[in-house]
């Protein structure tokens, strides 16, 4: 544009094939900037329990598998392991592993002395590695924050609103708990650059003292906010996406957590509105549906 204003990207254009391109350029430059490809501390932090056990049992059985490869390799190194027995082999490279004792069978030979010290260090060393994962794994707060599966855009005290509900799955408190949302969309530059632009989005309230039950967060699209005149269209053509976040202190651990979650324009409906979730039982106390908590109707004129 002349005037050097950005403009927003309309239907029909590259974008389309903007992430697969944005995906790659990432890529490249990260070999470029020589990292490793996979962060092994990182992945065994973040993979689920089965996988980490899964990982845990591969490696333990590879290496009394090498390490009875060495035990095999001397016949008659091992008192009282039975002659080409490579099972015997293995089982006393699990023995010398965990320093549980040998029981009938012991070092016999210099070479598997050698091979026992060997082994000895380097699996004590192995399971002080896997228990200080575990216990990070264990340690390290997590959030229980359950988001509904999508976000509306109806009329609130008559301003048109995004809308999307959260709620702590735990039955305690998360304190100073704060919301923030971002606009992420596509656009194109007066130099016809295609960008990834973010946007805050306000909150109506974006501070909770105590998060126990729901947080209604709410974001009021008026002249000021980044969605003005947006639709469904426009997100779609823009390939835009709402990040919703979460955190807070976690009054059972004292630690912060995070939560976030992620709006796209399928998981957006215009025109609706949140079901009503909010119930008292008969002597008069506060309950929440959370059958209906992911719940949305559609809003009907007059």
């Amino acid at each position: 544009m002349k005037d050097g204003r950005k403009r927003v990207l309309p239907s029909g254009t590259r974008a389309a094939r903007f992430p697969l391109l944005r995906g790659m350029r990432a890529l490249r430059a990260t070999r470029q900037r020589g990292q490793a490809r996979t962060d092994i501390y990182h992945s065994l932090l973040t993979v689920s329990w089965r996988g980490f056990f899964a990982l845990l049992s591969l490696a333990y059985m590879l290496f009394n598998f090498i390490f009875a490869l060495f035990y095999f390799a001397q016949e008659g190194g091992i008192a009282n392991a039975k002659p080409g027995s490579f099972a015997d082999a293995f089982f006393f490279s699990v023995q010398t592993m965990a320093t549980i004792g040998y029981g009938d069978m012991h070092p016999a030979t210099f070479y598997v002395n050698a091979v026992v010290t060997v082994e000895v260090l380097l699996g004590m060393t192995g399971f002080a590695l896997a228990t200080g994962l575990i216990f990070a794994r264990f340690s390290r707060p997590t959030a229980r924050v359950m988001f509904s599966d999508v976000a509306v855009v109806s009329r609130y005290d008559g301003v048109q609103t995004l809308m999307f509900r959260a709620a702590n799955q735990r039955r305690n408190r998360i304190l100073e708990a704060s919301a923030s949302l971002m606009l992420v969309r596509n656009e194109v530059t007066a130099e016809g650059q295609v960008m990834r632009r973010f946007y805050d989005l306000k909150a109506a309230r974006h501070h909770n003292p105590t998060f126990v039950l729901t947080w209604t967060v709410m974001h009021p699209i008026d002249e000021t906010s980044p969605l003005h005149k947006a639709s469904d269209a426009t997100l779609r053509a823009q390939e835009a996406e709402i990040i919703a976040s979460i955190s807070g202190l976690d009054e059972s651990f004292a630690q912060t957590i995070y939560a976030r979650k992620s709006y796209r324009p399928d998981n957006i409906r215009w025109g609706w509105r949140l079901s009503d979730i909010i119930g008292r039982t008969s002597d008069g106390r506060l309950t929440v549906d959370y059958e209906h908590f992911h719940d949305a109707e559609e809003e009907t004129s007059g």
